[in-house]
């Protein structure tokens, strides 16, 4: 069975909960946005299909209303079928800087990705969003593989 590219499987592996897809549009967002961007804005929600963003001012709103359908196609280019449909802008102050980014692992994890999810990883034109991606796809995936060798036979459960 081939599978060369799954554009479904972002939506698979974050989008059974509206809070495991905003965590992944918000590690997505960056790349959609750039960097700059990404730091005057704050992803606030996910509620079927709409991303709920917040800006400082509404000159900002306004720029990215105008900026929303580049966002929506570079989103679907990262995080595919769990992309929003449409995005919102809410004035409000910002709580905080973003955190910095997330080191990427120099460990993999124990167990890799399946084969299918490195393929589709691999149109990800960031290489640490993809390494990212990888690395949390695996570590999600591992949940619910049964127990293996890596931490001896008939250990713990649940």
């Amino acid at each position: 069975m081939d599978r060369s590219r799954d554009p479904d499987l972002a939506a698979r592996l974050f989008g059974d909960r509206p809070e495991h897809t905003l965590a992944l549009l918000r590690a997505a967002w960056p790349v959609a946005v750039g960097p700059e961007l990404a730091q005057r804005t704050e992803l606030v929600a996910l509620d079927r299909g709409l991303l709920r963003v917040k800006v400082k001012d509404a000159r900002w709103q306004g720029t990215l209303l105008r900026m929303r359908f580049d966002i929506l196609s570079r989103l679907r280019g990262v995080a595919a079928g769990a992309a929003p449909r449409a995005l919102g802008f809410v004035v409000g102050p910002m709580v905080a800087p973003p955190d910095p980014p997330v080191a990427v692992p120099t460990a993999g994890p124990s167990a890799p990705a399946p084969p299918a999810v490195v393929e589709a990883a691999a149109a990800m034109p960031d290489p640490e969003v993809r390494a990212l991606f990888l690395a949390a796809a695996a570590r999600y995936l591992a949940r619910f593989a049964p127990a293996q060798a890596s931490g001896g036979a008939g250990s713990e459960t649940g």
